[in-house]
């Protein structure tokens, strides 16, 4: 489903079945801890490399990760399927953790595909101040936005929404459902109802653009 007010936020339930959601469970849960990067509010695993400004160094991707990447590059999401997605973050929030406003950043083509796992939750848009916006257009773009993600849904995020907004999930441990959610109609959800959150799993599925294969070099 495409939004209006947002031409470049789709949003799609049901992307991956019960049993793919348990199965992603069972493997993130079963990473070695090394995987793991506690941070203050949520815990993190980065597969397909660590980004960094200066660039990321390629590491294999895990079959059963690539099986969800493959059905994401068969969206032609990304530059409509020229373009090859090759990391993965992932992040745990528990109940009453979040993330704030933030920027996936230059360092990745301008899409980013998001499997919720576990639980739902409000994420939210929030438009950049009109000097740091890169259209023209910018005060004829909504302010803000929320959508309500719902566990095994794929949220896409791309072109002018990744460059002119931030996005953010409160620190809660419930979500309030209310009009300003712009999937509102889709849900099974009204008006000022109040969804209690439980673990929550986020794949967040990206092209690192700047990327280099580790070569090693053996004395002699």
């Amino acid at each position: 489903m495409r939004y209006e007010a947002l031409s470049d936020l789709y949003y799609l339930p049901n992307f991956i079945t019960e049993n793919e959601e348990n199965f992603i469970f069972d493997k993130v849960n079963s990473a070695p801890k090394p995987k793991w990067v506690q941070l203050l509010n949520r815990r993190l695993q980065n597969w397909g490399g660590n980004p960094t400004k200066n660039g990321m160094i390629l590491e294999p991707i895990p079959t059963w990760l690539q099986i969800f990447m493959d059905r994401i590059d068969q969206l032609d999401a990304f530059n409509d399927g020229q373009i090859k997605t090759n990391h993965v973050l992932v992040n745990e929030y528990l109940p009453g953790q979040g993330i704030m406003p933030h920027e996936d950043g230059p360092m990745f083509y301008p899409t980013i595909a998001t499997i919720s796992c576990g639980s739902g939750t409000v994420l939210k848009f929030e438009r950049k101040p009109i000097q740091d916006c890169d259209t023209e257009d910018a005060n004829d773009l909504p302010q803000n936005v929320s959508l309500y993600l719902e566990r095994r849904s794929l949220v896409l995020v791309k072109g002018h929404l990744y460059r002119n907004y931030l996005h953010s999930i409160e620190e809660l441990k419930s979500d309030r459902i209310s009009t300003e959610i712009c999937n509102l109609s889709s849900l099974d959800y009204q008006d000022g109802d109040r969804i209690d959150r439980d673990t929550r799993l986020s794949l967040t599925i990206r092209h690192a653009l700047k990327v280099c294969k580790l070569k090693l070099r053996l004395g002699r």
